[in-house]
């Protein structure tokens, strides 16, 4: 017989065959053949991915210091008066923004009220969305601000808030924290962790007579 596939070659454990690309080791004491390539072939060629009509998921040009200019003013006069609305005090909006000094944060806040030119960096910018985010998500889900605040302050029995208030999460310094807030309010406008609205409870599905054309 040749040295083709039928040539054996001790092996630890058992028998090696070529298998002319690679080799078969074969261990009579287990259930299975394990195969690895001794040879070193060639990767096979794959046509080039087309991505021109791809849509740039992030653009990198929005962390430019000339665009978070553009947005740190109004950003932060944003997030004042959403602070102004949820009762922070000077600490917690401080822990908000990732704890920059206060002589920082004061000045910031002097010249965004003068309607001066600042630039916050790319991590402030992030959490003043998510504050906003979480904002945007509370006037959707309570008829009134002061409903939406009472949810922040009250104690919240989901996983995500362990019986505290999500509003110490908010306030717990972390980027993930605010995140994962934004997050389950984000859910919770999507049907998913909150009881249903009273406008929800008292729902009749519509019927033929509903639906007029004019």
């Amino acid at each position: 017989m040749g040295s083709g596939a039928g040539n054996g070659k001790g092996g630890p454990g058992g028998r090696s065959y070529d298998a002319g690309c690679g080799s078969l080791l074969i261990r009579p004491h287990l259930d299975y053949i394990h195969i690895w390539m001794e040879s070193s072939m060639p990767a096979p060629k794959r046509a080039k991915m087309d991505t021109s009509h791809v849509p740039h998921v992030l653009d990198v040009g929005r962390f430019s210091p000339a665009n978070r200019r553009r947005l740190s003013g109004p950003g932060l006069r944003t997030f004042l008066s959403i602070a102004d609305l949820w009762g922070l005090s000077d600490d917690e909006r401080l822990l908000v923004l990732g704890l920059p000094s206060r002589s920082t944060y004061y000045n910031w806040v002097k010249a965004v009220r003068e309607h001066r030119d600042i630039t916050l960096d790319v991590d402030m910018l992030v959490r003043i969305s998510a504050v906003l985010g979480v904002h945007q998500a509370l006037g959707v889900l309570h008829a009134t601000e002061r409903d939406g605040v009472a949810w922040l302050r009250k104690p919240h029995e989901a996983p995500l808030f362990g019986g505290r208030p999500p509003m110490a999460l908010i306030t717990s310094g972390t980027q993930d924290g605010l995140m994962s807030v934004r997050r389950f309010l984000d859910a919770a406008r999507g049907g998913l962790y909150m009881p249903p609205g009273e406008l929800d409870r008292e729902f009749r599905p519509y019927v033929d007579e509903d639906v007029v054309f004019t």
